[in-house]
């Protein structure tokens, strides 16, 4: 499935973009081979406290809790693990060990494809992000992780996705996304199309547009998307 930022996926398109048949888990180190996978969500109701930073450009993630063991057993009151009863590590373990080999300059950063879930059965590729650091926070209950990713200006190893330049480029934020939807009915605002639709600036951030208003942001087809993207200059 050829994916750019910004597409509008059902989860099963997402399993399928991802070449599996769920995605039960947030945190999924090297889901493929070249790069690991994240579920994010700013919704009132999520479980975890994803951020994106007023830079427009910066994700804080939130690591994952230990596993419900049973019905009294309540994971929110427990340091998040980094590594299993077994030693083994846990997701959270395999993205901190990333970021110290990547400080230790044993290797490049981990690179991240996120997906955000906008609204029930409604996902966002965010787009691929460099995993560049994390952090130990206490949330007023016990030790959380945050994760720290910088979205990358490229990605070479897929070739049909859209290459990004950062200084023209904002992630647009998950609220101004819901607007969006609600206002155009879920449908491409000039066919009315519901299918491979696409979060689309309607004057290009490099020309001025903004990705902090409803305003500049409208629905609009893979057809559409595509046509729009070929008169622009």
């Amino acid at each position: 499935m050829n994916l750019i930022r910004d597409d509008i996926l059902s989860y099963r398109e997402m399993c399928d973009a991802e070449n599996v048949q769920t995605l039960q888990r947030g945190m999924n180190f090297r889901l493929n081979p070249k790069y690991s996978v994240i579920l994010m969500s700013q919704r009132t109701n999520a479980p975890y406290k994803d951020k994106i930073y007023s830079d427009g450009i910066t994700i804080e993630y939130e690591g994952h809790d230990v596993s419900k063991r049973s019905y009294d057993h309540f994971p929110k009151l427990e340091d998040q693990p980094e590594k299993l009863p077994s030693g083994k590590l846990t997701q959270n373990g395999l993205f901190i060990k990333s970021v110290i080999d990547f400080k230790n300059n044993d290797k490049g950063p981990e690179i991240i494809k996120v997906y955000e879930k906008i609204m029930p059965g409604v996902w966002s590729l965010k787009g691929f992000f460099d995993l560049i650091d994390y952090k130990i926070l206490h949330d007023g209950e016990r030790n959380v992780y945050r994760f720290i990713l910088r979205l990358k200006n490229n990605v070479d190893f897929e070739t049909n996705y859209q290459i990004i330049e950062l200084q023209h480029n904002r992630i647009i934020p998950s609220e101004v996304k819901k607007e969006v939807w609600k206002r155009d009915g879920g449908k491409c605002v000039i066919c009315k199309e519901t299918k491979n639709l696409h979060f689309d600036h309607e004057l290009p951030f490099s020309k001025g547009g903004t990705s902090l208003t409803a305003k500049n942001v409208r629905l609009l087809c893979m057809k559409h998307n595509l046509q729009k993207s070929a008169k622009i200059e």
